[in-house]
């Protein structure tokens, strides 16, 4: 027992087993063989390695941006001259990533709290009856009294009156100089796993640089200043279109950075794309147009509260920022060579597939691919003695 035990060990730590090849002449099997191993291979060469950058590890940058706007807009509406600045057509004023600039706008001055008149075409009614007091509509401006106004024909609210009439946006819009106002995009990027930090006030972007330059995607790539109307157009609206009723507009700073070569050439590229608006001018019977919203100014007049009401028509501008850097890493780089070395086992199996079921001598191949033994026949021991035995003979 101890001798079988003993024999066990050292055949497991001091021999080495290798599977048995057969070598096969067919022309048809050689030929399938090499070109699925040349598909193997460009595959993991053309896709792995050079498109997919297999052989290289990569980051997400952690991001930071700032806007700031600049610009003055002009209005004169009915006689009323007005100058308005980044204070009045920023939203918010703060510089994030995130904002409206104003294109139009609806105003309604000295708005009191008070009981007046719904406007016409909302909430009509013929008798008191059919406004309940106390009660609230959905597209209402305020509370309802309980009372109907002749004059109008429309139940009597509780509410900051006059009431806003928004039924005619005005046309062209009121601040179509909004055109001309730049953006500056001061946008850093770090990027934690490989302790690289950027900034998109690259190489060669100085304050000179910069008081003078327009991006423009051809002559001025690098530049972080962009005339607005610039950005609507290239991201496929028409600026009146959507400076009329409003609209969103993406604007991705993409960080796509090998740092395998200089950091130098790990610059960004601006993109734009229009979110939401209507550039083709065909849906002009959808339900909602646009984007807007109310912003109200509050002060006191003669010890009574009162506001100046404005419906804001803008564009919604979203700074996105996307990033990706690459560098060599050698586990990557195994990983997709031992993977790649894996996949070349397919050609083996098709081959073996194509030589024992498909090919006309296909017995031939099967008995010289496998051997096969009859232990009923003859105990393999006894067979090895008497191999030995005829051998040492001999």
């Amino acid at each position: 027992m101890k001798n079988h035990i003993t024999n066990a060990l050292s055949d497991f730590f001091f021999e080495y087993e290798t599977p048995r090849q057969v070598l096969v002449r067919n022309r048809r099997v050689g030929v399938v063989c090499r070109l699925i191993q040349l598909g193997v291979l460009a595959y993991i060469i053309g896709y792995v390695f050079i498109y997919e950058k297999g052989y290289q590890s990569t980051d997400i940058a952690v991001s930071s941006v700032f806007t700031k706007m600049k610009g003055v807009g002009y209005t004169s509406i009915n006689g009323t001259e007005r100058v308005w600045d980044v204070a009045d057509y920023v939203f918010p004023p703060q510089g994030d990533s995130s904002f409206v600039v104003m294109t139009n706008y609806i105003i309604t001055e000295g708005q009191k709290m008070g009981k007046c008149p719904e406007l016409q075409g909302k909430h009509s009614c013929s008798s008191d009856s059919d406004c309940e007091g106390g009660s609230f509509k959905r597209t209402g401006h305020g509370e309802m009294t309980g009372v109907c106004v002749e004059a109008t024909k429309t139940c009597e609210v509780l509410a900051w009156c006059p009431i806003e009439n928004d039924h005619n946006i005005p046309d062209p819009p009121r601040l179509m100089s909004a055109e001309n106002y730049t953006l500056f995009i001061k946008n850093s990027v770090t990027f934690p796993i490989f302790g690289v930090s950027r900034s998109n006030l690259v190489e060669g972007i100085e304050a000179d640089y910069i008081s003078k330059c327009l991006h423009d995607p051809k002559d001025a790539p690098l530049c972080p200043i962009f005339r607005l109307g610039d950005i609507v157009k290239l991201s496929g609206f028409n600026f009146e279109t959507i400076a009329r009723v409003g609209g969103a507009i993406g604007i991705v700073v993409d960080w796509t950075c090998n740092l395998d070569v200089d950091l130098k050439h790990c610059r960004p590229k601006y993109n734009f794309h229009g979110l939401y608006g209507n550039p083709a001018e065909t849906d002009k019977n959808r339900a909602s147009v646009g984007y807007n919203f109310r912003y109200a100014k509050h002060y006191l007049e003669n010890t009574t509260e009162t506001r100046t009401l404005l419906k804001v028509f803008g564009i919604r501008l979203d700074i996105i920022v996307q990033s990706l850097a690459r560098k060599f890493d050698i586990i990557p780089t195994l990983t997709a060579i031992g993977s790649g070395v894996g996949i070349f086992g397919v050609a083996t199996v098709v081959c073996d597939l194509v030589l024992l079921y498909l090919l006309p001598k296909r017995e031939f191949y099967k008995n010289m691919k496998f051997k096969q033994t009859d232990t009923h026949a003859q105990d393999p021991d006894s067979e090895a003695c008497s191999t030995e035995t005829e051998v040492s003979q001999k």
